[in-house]
């Protein structure tokens, strides 16, 4: 207790030690984190650190007079993050200065991890392992790769989702049902066991647009039918054509290296692993960093993250993107509508979480193998700077903005995403997956970014078609120097930049700007039965932008679909494309970025 008294004395005196004159520069006060450090200590030097980042947030928090930036310097090694670390507006940088949170000896050296390892494996048969669990848990990883639930049929490679099954239409009164989905006969063994199944499925039939991960209720092998646990986004067949999916999770599909089955009933994981079944990693949180005021009014302000590594967090039960009809939500909004477009409440979050935040710097971040989105923020938050970061991995979107109901205040944007190399997302949820996505939120810049393999978007900004100009909030937007790479390659009727319901109303006043961009070749799987591909699509309502200087690679429709109701200038879908205006050295990261460029 004396230690503890000790410590909480001598860091008051230091935050309320004032600077040796007015004009002289404000020194930042340091305290230090370490794996091998103890939260009785002092923390105010590399000599004697604290152990836990919560324990420096907490000592923080009591002191009101903040006389310079306060620096939490933590030191390389690894934190594992057994409880979400959260702040709130109590935490806030005060008096002008800010609370920086670093790692200490570079980017990426102190490393925030989601997980644990899974231990006390035991031979099952063959090549599998068994062992029991204290946790539940919906993705798995081993020595920093996500394995595969084990599914039927298996998929192709490491990094696609294809193949599928697809569903059928059992009688014509069966074509618009949501939670009844039927097979061809031969496509299922009724052998299989599949009480802790679920069914992926990117339901609406021909429409490629969302995905859903359902667990299964029960099976009808007779009848060739699978009953949900829940209804999906669309009908399971839709025009009369089916649905593509596949199933998971049964040790009836455990057939090769790198997948897993989890039995939920019995706290039982059968892995066969790929190298090492003592390198298995398994989450612990759904979210790392949560950054959460109490209200609009009442924000999380001033904090920084700044080369921090984040790896693990987990995925759901079961997910559906948005609610399926309007007011599903059960709230009074003014356009109801957009229930469809915002995520459910159960379904809100990211590795890191932000709402109700003001001036937050998230800075040389390495954030990798989410289990859902990387960066969520829901709502309020504005001034939000996302900069010189990888993001790798990612289950769901990288970066997810969705800003208020429409109508309903203009509390989320003036935002800056910079400087950011975001791969390999939707790999949990490749329906709607994009490398940014921007709803209902303007003024934002997002530069200077790579997107590369996406089933879906590379860039995206939507509202609702439904909504009044005034209501929505999605203009004053501006993006440049981008690049796109390897995107719809699991969707159609889509866009590597695309926008939805951004601008509804004649006239189209041009408010948001795109330029400078590069699209590579968007060509999907064989099996997606959906329209084409496109570099550039402004969907329903996708109006009021000035495009120039956009480059666009190979797709399988129209490199632009828009009404016309847009500026162009110098694209390489119009005549008289001028590939010299192109500032290709400026395209994508710049050689500030501080990380190696993924191979």
């Amino acid at each position: 207790m004396k230690a503890i008294i000790t410590a909480a004395v001598t860091l008051g005196a230091l935050l309320v030690a004032p600077t040796a004159s007015a004009h002289a520069p404000c020194k930042p006060i340091d305290f230090y984190v370490a794996p091998n450090g103890a939260d009785r200590g002092p923390g105010n030097s590399a000599q004697r650190p604290w152990k836990t980042i919560e324990h420096a947030r907490d000592q923080i928090r009591g002191i009101r007079h903040q006389s310079c930036d306060i620096v939490v310097n933590v030191k390389a090694g690894d934190y594992v993050v057994d409880r979400t670390i959260e702040f709130t507006e109590a935490d806030s940088g005060r008096n002008g200065h800010r609370v920086i949170y670093r790692s200490a000896d570079g980017p990426g050296k102190a490393r925030l991890l989601g997980a644990r390892p899974v231990t006390g494996w035991e031979k099952y048969k063959d090549n599998i392992y068994k062992t029991k669990v204290d946790r539940t848990f919906y993705t798995l990883f081993e020595d920093g790769k996500r394995a595969t639930t084990a599914r039927y049929p298996n998929r192709r490679s490491d990094d696609v989702w294809a193949p599928y099954l697809t569903s059928v239409l059992k009688e014509p009164e069966k074509e618009a049902v949501y939670q009844w989905l039927y097979s061809k006969p031969g496509d299922w063994d009724k052998s299989w066991n599949l009480d802790n199944a679920q069914v992926m499925v990117w339901s609406g039939g021909s429409w490629s647009w969302f995905t859903d991960t359902v667990p299964i209720q029960n099976p009808s092998w007779d009848d060739n039918q699978l009953t949900l646990e829940h209804w999906t986004r669309y009908a399971l067949v839709n025009s009369r054509g089916g649905s593509r999916y596949y199933l998971q999770n049964s040790l009836d599909f455990l057939d090769q290296a790198g997948e897993y089955y989890f039995d939920f009933k019995n706290s039982e994981v059968y892995y066969w692993p790929k190298s090492s079944i003592d390198k298995v990693m398994a989450p612990t949180v759904k979210t790392i960093l949560s950054l959460k005021g109490s209200t609009p009014d009442k924000r999380v302000r001033n904090l920084s993250f700044d080369g921090l590594a984040l790896q693990y967090s987990d995925f759901v039960s079961w997910y559906r993107n948005g609610w399926i009809s309007a007011g599903d939500a059960g709230e009074p909004h003014r356009y109801p509508e957009y229930d469809r477009q915002i995520e459910m409440p159960r379904n809100r979050f990211g590795a890191v979480t932000l709402t109700n935040t003001s001036g937050i710097d998230l800075t040389r971040l390495h954030l990798s193998d989410t289990g859902f989105t990387g960066f969520y923020l829901l709502f309020a938050n504005d001034h939000v700077r996302i900069s010189d970061s990888l993001l790798e991995n990612l289950g769901a979107d990288g970066i997810k903005v969705e800003g208020p109901y429409p109508g309903e205040g203009d509390v989320a944007g003036q935002n800056v995403f910079t400087n950011n190399y975001i791969h390999h997302i939707g790999e949990l949820v490749p329906g709607d997956a994009s490398g940014v996505e921007l709803m209902n939120t303007g003024n934002n810049e997002v530069s200077h970014t790579v997107v590369k393999h996406s089933a879906r978007y590379g860039v995206s900004l939507e509202v609702r078609p439904e909504v009044k100009d005034g209501d929505g909030y999605a203009h004053g937007n501006v993006f440049k120097y981008l690049r796109l790479e390897e995107t719809g390659l699991d969707s159609g009727d889509m866009g590597a930049f695309y926008t939805y319901g951004v601008s509804n109303l004649d006239p189209h006043e041009i408010t948001n700007h795109v330029s400078q961009v590069v699209i590579g070749d968007v060509i999907p799987d064989a099996s997606m039965p959906d329209s084409g591909t496109r570099g550039v699509h402004m969907d329903a309502g996708g109006c009021g932008f000035a495009f120039s200087d956009i480059q666009v690679g190979k797709t399988t429709d129209q490199e632009y679909q828009s009404y016309q109701c847009n500026e162009v200038a110098n694209a390489s879908w119009a005549d008289g494309f001028d590939a010299s205006k192109m500032e290709y050295d400026k395209i994508g990261v710049t050689s500030a970025f501080p990380y190696p460029i993924p191979s």
